[in-house]
């Protein structure tokens, strides 16, 4: 990997990351990997001596968005990743390296004591566990780092640490500081795509053209702004429902949203010659409506003689995370399942990105699927009161089993698809 010189803001927040706490937010490719990276790894190499740690929402996300691309900076020699330890081995220090999940992975570093500390995605890691990391920043000269892209205007990164900053450089380049009686011993980075001048102008239309609504206010914009309204704001019947499918090159999986007193909900989805993702049909059991409800037997039994019917083999079963017990039906009947990969808002994100490009289409015979889209909201309370991001749990059940389809399957379809330019 080839790192061009910083410029401008970026190498402003570089010479002014000397708070305690120093953390970047904004807008995604906008640069704030790169200079919390150079940053950090010039603590690393002055720091005093003492554990350093790195943290990301898993190891595996830590791995991929900032281990690999400092080993491909540094090489293998200066950076080492012994994922069996969870240990990193940076510029001849060792660095702890953990996952914090949940609100018990604040377990994970009880009792240490740390001169410095990288956090990926602050955001998504639980309160608890920050609160918890400061407390471990004990030994003198110890410094956080670490990066974010927006949230809700409440959530707790924002008001409790964000907004009293001691200084601010905001996303205009303008540097404020905090004259309050309370500022945190905290600098904060505020970055937009335009603040990363490697980025070509065709990369900056085709990203800001895969977001729309409040997707494109917080991962383009950089704002931290509310979950608001319908989830899906760029869905078109007209633009979205097909009424015949093109051929299809793979039929990826068929994916279900479990239910017994709710109805139960499968869709397939398949990736077409064209170049876009296609719902190709579906099948819903309903207790309330139709005769009853089905035991994990009989549910079987009926999609297995679905699927036969409609003359396709998808290459994954996919089920809901909390249907522990249709898996174990399906494995007694010698069918194969995956467990859905159940990362709500990620998965939401991916989605409504597919819809934004034309790159995930409805065939019309997904007439539940295509009914309940367009209802499918944001929890205003949850959004206004508690700062998260939760659609309504209600008449949801064909955009979950959507949602584990095109979530779960990513990496088969990733790098297959259209160009937005040409798909939309």
């Amino acid at each position: 990997m080839i790192v061009t010189p910083l410029v401008g803001k970026q190498r402003e927040s570089v010479q002014l990351a000397t708070a305690r706490l120093n953390i970047w937010d904004g807008s995604v490719r906008s640069s704030k990997t790169i200079c919390s990276l150079l940053k950090w790894m010039k603590f690393v190499r002055e720091a005093p001596s003492g554990p350093l740690l790195m943290v990301g929402k898993t190891e595996r996300t830590l791995k991929r968005n900032i281990i690999d691309p400092m080993v491909e900076m540094l090489g293998e020699a200066r950076c080492k990743f012994v994922a069996g330890r969870g240990e990193l081995h940076l510029l001849g220090r060792l660095i702890y390296v953990v996952g914090a999940y949940n609100e018990g992975s604040e377990d994970k570093i009880r009792g240490l004591s740390l001169v410095g500390a990288y956090v990926d995605e602050v955001s998504t890691i639980p309160e608890s566990f920050f609160v918890m990391l400061l407390t471990r920043l004990s030994i003198p000269g110890a410094q956080l780092f670490g990066t974010t892209n927006p949230d809700g205007p409440q959530h707790w990164l924002k008001t409790g640490y964000l907004d009293r900053a001691a200084l601010h450089l905001d996303i205009h380049g303008q540097l404020h500081r905090d004259v309050s009686d309370e500022p945190l011993n905290l600098h904060r980075f505020s970055f937009q795509l335009s603040d990363n001048p490697n980025l070509t102008a065709q990369y900056v239309a085709d990203v800001s053209s895969e977001f729309t609504g409040l997707w494109y206010r917080r991962l383009i914009l950089g704002e931290w702004c509310l979950a608001e309204g319908v989830v899906y704001e760029s869905w078109d019947p007209a633009r979205h429902v097909v009424q015949e499918l093109p051929q299809i090159t793979r039929w990826l999986a068929i994916a279900m949203d479990y239910g017994t007193t709710n109805p139960f909900h499968a869709v397939t989805l398949g990736l077409g010659v064209d170049g876009r993702l296609y719902v190709g049909h579906e099948w819903r059991w309903d207790s309330k409506k139709q005769r009853g409800s089905l035991t994990d037997a009989e549910y079987s039994e009926r999609l297995r003689a679905w699927v036969t019917s409609l003359g396709i083999t998808p290459e994954y079963t996919i089920v809901d995370p909390s249907a522990a017990s249709f898996r174990v039906q399906l494995h007694r009947d010698q069918w194969t399942s995956t467990m859905a990969d159940n990362e709500v808002i990620d998965g939401i994100r991916q989605v409504a990105s597919l819809f934004a490009t034309g790159r995930l289409l409805v065939h019309a015979g997904c007439k539940e699927l295509i009914r309940e889209i367009p209802g499918y909201a944001w929890d205003p309370e949850a959004s206004e009161k508690k700062g998260e991001d939760k659609p309504i749990k209600l008449n949801d059940h064909g955009v979950d089993a959507l949602r584990y389809a095109v979530r779960t399957t990513r990496n088969m379809w990733s790098g297959q698809l259209a160009p937005p330019s040409k798909a939309a």
